[in-house]
């Protein structure tokens, strides 16, 4: 009587038509694989009945217990509270971690990418500007973003934005204001931003007002925002609320509005966006919508944990709140 044959690793390579070292990927869930490859590699399998050898699998996952943050700069309160927050969770898991502020280069930020996709890291945690990084589409690796689209299969883990328009846009009806103008990225950012935008234009809709937004790009120095920020005032002399997309434009539109002899909250209503604690500490002065920066940052956490033990990871969306200003 003939013996099982044991099927192994290079016949599903075999099968499949791809090297052994693509099966190990597909298995391992490491590096750049296209969908087409993975299901070819699944069918294999299938046909051959194969299991994988589980202690091997175990001693080819061997974590590095490392794992990296990639976010635009710590000169942001947002991102800085943010940063800190993670590397405060991941510490009390017994994870190291590795910041890199990309100032939204993508050659930075692929340098990161690439530590996950070479083994170096165990996972990665985004939340850069950059666009277009076509490894994200291809890394079939732990990653999970914050309040940013890298790529379809990436989790995101965002304050509820558009929620957070309604609120800051409402408050500024409810002050009375009349002619209300909102700042945010360019339109051609791919950003859950958008959705702060869209809230503003439908509830300017809905009054019959006007919906003017000046698009302010995140990467450029503060004297460039001021200045367009003076050619908002300029154009629009009759603007009386402004709701901006974050607290340091807020901050920003607060000491422009100052040249123009505009004063808040007199005659000159702002209302911010992010709710970092040493926004609120330094500018009391500033309504803003705070986004819930330590639940985002464990929820991010718990999400990468997941995908690290190969389980399954979806975007989640959290709840925002209106602080109003120590002047009301």
């Amino acid at each position: 009587m003939n013996e099982k044959k044991t099927i192994k690793l290079e016949d599903v390579a075999k099968a499949a038509g791809v090297s052994k070292t693509t099966v190990s990927r597909v298995l391992n869930h490491r590096g750049y694989l296209s969908d087409k490859t993975i299901k070819k590699v699944h069918e294999a399998m299938d046909m051959l009945n194969y299991r994988p050898n589980v202690v091997a699998r175990q001693l080819f996952k061997q974590r590095t217990k490392l794992v990296a943050l990639v976010f635009p700069t710590v000169n942001d309160p947002f991102f800085a509270e943010l940063e800190g927050e993670l590397e405060k969770r991941f510490d009390a898991l017994g994870y190291r971690v590795l910041m890199g502020n990309s100032q939204n280069n993508p050659v930075k930020e692929q340098r990161y990418l690439h530590l996950l996709l070479d083994h170096q890291v165990d996972g990665l945690i985004v939340g850069s500007h950059n666009q277009g990084i076509a490894e994200y589409e291809k890394a079939n690796r732990p990653i999970v973003s914050i309040e940013r689209y890298v790529g379809r299969k990436i989790p995101v883990v965002s304050s509820d934005n558009y929620q957070g328009g309604l609120l800051a846009v409402q408050r500024l009806l409810d002050d009375g204001c009349q002619h209300i103008i909102h700042t945010n990225y360019p339109v051609n950012l791919v950003s859950p931003n958008e959705l702060r935008r869209q809230a503003y234009e439908d509830l300017m809709h809905k009054h019959n007002r006007p919906a003017i937004t000046y698009d302010v790009s995140f990467d450029v120095s503060d004297e460039e925002k001021e200045r367009v920020f003076r050619k908002m005032f300029r154009e629009h002399p009759e603007v009386d609320g402004i709701f901006a997309d974050n607290d340091t434009n807020a901050s920003l539109i607060i000491r422009v509005g100052k040249e123009f002899n505009r004063h808040v909250p007199d005659d000159l209503k702002v209302v911010g966006y992010d709710g970092a604690s040493i926004t609120r500490m330094l500018s009391p002065e500033l309504t803003t919508i705070r986004q819930p920066i330590p639940e985002m940052a464990n929820t991010a956490v718990d999400l990468l944990l997941k995908l690290i033990e190969g389980e399954e990871a979806k975007s989640t969306t959290l709840p925002v709140k209106l602080i109003s200003s120590v002047t009301g």
